[in-house]
């Protein structure tokens, strides 16, 4: 089974990237710039859709740009809508570069049967949270969003109460791990026969920060 492991680093994928012929996302982000630019060329529908898409996540931008900052190396830009100022990735914000891989992955035309995020949430604004979910559900279940590909499996870890809130509806999705001892347990969350009791009407993230459902530090 071919997987892929995500931990994105902000300062790999701004980076500049050398252009070959093939060209992926590094499980940090790394080469960002060159598939963005070679999902421009042998995709342009998908790049325009990810560029549409884009504007909807932050809307103070309309376009990505590249630029050649070297013999054959490319980097890219993100144009402001307001002004059309083209600011390099060097100068953008964590959590913008973070968000713009995990939509870029998203969208890619050919992709591993398994991808595994650590924290996705990490750095990205709660008001992003929703569109980051929506990503990792267009990985998951394709044909809802009108594509054909095979679905990939995504396995992500968080420790954000905001973004664990977002699954309160699917508990078939959760799974809470905890340690005992020297020890892992993994629980899913909708075997849990009081889960509904458990939760009344409170958001699943308090419920969670309680402790009643496992997963948070606990005496030795």
């Amino acid at each position: 089974m071919f997987f892929s492991e995500v931990v994105l680093d902000a300062t790999r994928i701004a980076a500049g990237v050398q252009l070959r012929s093939s060209i992926e996302l590094g499980q940090e982000g790394a080469s960002l710039a060159g598939v963005l630019d070679r999902l421009r060329d042998d995709a342009p529908e998908r790049f325009e859709a990810l560029n549409e898409e884009w504007g909807r996540w932050l809307p103070e931008f309309d376009r990505i740009l590249f630029d050649t900052v070297g013999d054959g190396m490319r980097a890219f830009r993100l144009r402001t809508r307001q002004g059309h100022y083209a600011v390099p990735a060097s100068d953008l914000s964590q959590g913008t570069l973070l968000a713009l891989a995990i939509l870029t992955l998203a969208y890619l035309p050919n992709l591993p049967s398994m991808v595994c995020f650590e924290e996705p949430d990490r750095g990205i604004h709660p008001r992003l949270l929703r569109d980051v979910q929506d990503a990792l559900y267009r990985l998951s279940y394709p044909e809802s969003f009108g594509e054909t590909r095979p679905p990939v499996q995504v396995l992500a870890t968080t420790h954000s109460p905001y973004f664990l809130d977002l699954y309160r509806d699917h508990p078939e999705e959760v799974v809470i791990a905890s340690r005992i001892g020297q020890e892992a347990r993994f629980e899913r969350l909708s075997d849990r026969r009081d889960l509904e009791e458990i939760l009344g009407h409170a958001p699943l993230s308090e419920v969670w920060y309680s402790g009643i459902l496992g997963g948070v530090p606990v005496e030795p």
